[in-house]
Parts: C-alpha cells; sequence; structure tokens
C-alpha cells in the first residue's frame, strides 16, 4: 500500500486549541471596538453668555484623555485643551476673533498608553463634531443694569449701562453697542407702583423719556433686544427699580431749596451775632453805672 503523502489532519486537540485562540483574539478586537466606542466623545453641546463660549461633552474619561479642536468654514483646525481629562474646554479666545463666523469644533480621544487598547500609530484618532456655532446670532445677552433714573414732574429719565463684553479690539472690550450697533435695542417697561398694568417702550439709544402722572411713583426695567435674531432675542431683565417723593424733586427745586437754607442759617448767625454783641455792650454799660454810684 502506498504511502499517504498528503497533508496531515491536526489532532483533535490542536484544532480545539486553535479555535479557542481565534475566538479570544476575535473577542478582544470586537471588546477593543466596543470601549473605543464609548470612550468617543458625544453630545457636545455650546454654552455662550455674553460671548464667553464654553464647549462641553460626556463622558468622564477614565484610561483616556481628550484634545480639542475648533475651526471655522476655512478648515483652519487649531489644538485646543491639549489631552484633557475635563468635559469641556473654553473656547471664547477663539471665538472672539471674528463673533459673525461659522464655527465647528471637534472632540478627539486619546488612549493612554498602556491602556490596554493602544490605538495604531497610522490610524486618526477617534472624534465627533460639534454642531455649528455662530456667536454673533447665538450667544446669550447678559442682563443689563439701570445706571440712572430721574422722575421730574411728568418726565420719567432713564439710563441704561451699556455692559462690556468680553469681545476686544486694540487690547479694549467692547460695550454690548459697539458689538451689535443698530442691532441692538432697549425695551423698558414701567407700571404705576402698587398697580399690574405695565406699558413698554423701546430705543435704539440707552436712554428712555418717558411721560407719567405728575407725583406718581413709577417702577421699571429694561431688557436688551437683539433684532436681526429669529431666536434668544432677549436678554434677562433687569431688577425693577421705583422712584420714590425724593426723586420726583426736580434739581432745580432741590438747588432752590438749599440757597434758601442757606440764606436763612446766614441771617440767623447774624441776628445771633448782633443780639451777643447788644448783650455784651449792656453788660458793659451797666458795670460802668455801678462804679459811678460807688463813687
Amino acid at each position: 500500500m502506498a504511502p499517504h503523502t498528503g497533508p496531515r489532519a491536526p489532532r483533535p486537540d490542536v484544532a480545539v486549541a486553535r479555535a479557542l485562540l481565534l475566538s479570544w483574539v476575535l473577542a478582544q478586537l470586537t471588546s477593543a471596538a466596543g470601549d473605543a466606542d464609548t470612550l468617543v466623545a458625544r453630545n457636545l453641546t455650546w454654552k455662550s453668555t455674553n460671548f464667553k463660549t464654553i464647549l462641553e461633552w460626556i463622558p468622564t474619561p477614565s484610561n483616556h484623555a481628550y484634545t480639542v479642536q475648533i475651526s471655522t468654514q476655512l478648515g483652519d483646525w487649531k489644538n485646543k485643551c491639549f489631552q484633557t481629562r475635563d468635559t469641556e474646554c473654553d473656547l471664547t479666545d477663539e471665538i472672539v476673533k471674528d463673533v459673525k463666523a461659522t464655527y465647528t469644533a471637534r472632540v478627539l480621544t486619546v488612549l493612554e498608553p498602556g491602556s490596554g487598547h493602544d490605538p495604531d500609530p497610522v490610524e486618526e484618532p477617534s472624534f465627533n463634531k460639534s454642531p455649528s456655532f455662530i456667536p454673533y446670532l447665538e450667544t446669550n445677552l447678559i442682563q443689563p443694569t439701570i445706571k440712572g433714573f430721574e422722575q421730574v414732574g411728568t418726565k420719567l429719565n432713564v439710563t441704561v449701562q451699556d455692559p462690556l463684553t468680553l469681545v476686544r479690539a486694540n487690547g479694549t472690550f467692547l460695550s454690548l453697542r459697539k458689538v451689535f450697533q443698530k442691532d441692538l435695542s432697549y425695551v423698558l417697561s414701567y407700571w404705576k407702583a402698587s398697580t399690574t398694568g405695565k406699558k413698554s417702550i423701546q430705543t435704539d439709544s440707552e436712554e428712555f423719556l418717558v411721560k407719567v402722572e405728575e407725583g406718581g411713583k413709577y417702577c421699571f426695567s429694561v431688557q436688551a433686544v437683539i433684532l436681526s435674531r429669529k431666536t434668544n432675542q432677549k436678554s434677562p431683565e433687569s431688577l425693577s427699580r421705583c422712584t420714590s417723593r425724593e426723586e420726583g424733586i426736580s434739581r432745580e427745586t432741590v438747588i432752590i431749596l438749599g440757597a434758601v437754607a442757606l440764606v436763612v442759617i446766614i441771617l440767623g448767625a447774624i441776628a445771633l451775632s448782633v443780639c451777643l454783641c447788644r448783650k455784651g455792650k449792656g453788660r458793659r454799660r451797666g458795670k460802668e453805672h455801678s462804679r459811678l454810684n460807688i463813687t
């Protein structure tokens, strides 16, 4: 009988070992891919108020870190928050360079050496992109403040403090008016104290002049409004302020009353000095008369 010259069939125990080894390798690769997917940053969200802009995401890192990149529509990606273990990154210094530009960010997952899932050095890191963000249209407006107010007769004059933003030009922070210019308006809500009926008036400047009832006490608050926006147009309302009787007195009246009071004080001082002078003379005469009687 001729000897068998073809390849020998592996022994059953060797075949089983090979099958188990292959299954283990496939399981490890599947597990590594699954872990990598769970480590990729997700839920990327922009948080911006007064142009201070922070990108947030999840999950919290365990055996990995994140690197954030930001770009305009030109694709000029810049590294920010390099290999951070945080789940947020402040991108304010980039977006204030051009608040009307459209920005996109991406968060790269960087696995740490020895984590058990060392990435291929040739392969690009896993990442997710954020939604696009336009600061000029999307940053939240800060609450305005009231610089001063005065009620004179039937006129209520209110001045709004034009707040500063984080946008700079020539090293100086720009005000809200400087950034938004004609797009910015203020809305004044005012009402007579102890009543619920509100009235509103809008201006393109930082000053309001409202006709009210003479002698009445009024309360008011202001809001900033960006007219070009379709959403997120208004800021929170300022704290309400109220006039009082003292504030209802005009400056001219205060000056006149002050002048009258000054005149009264001066006349009183003169009268007092004259009175003291007369008393002094009377005493001297009395003493002289007594001396004459003694002699």
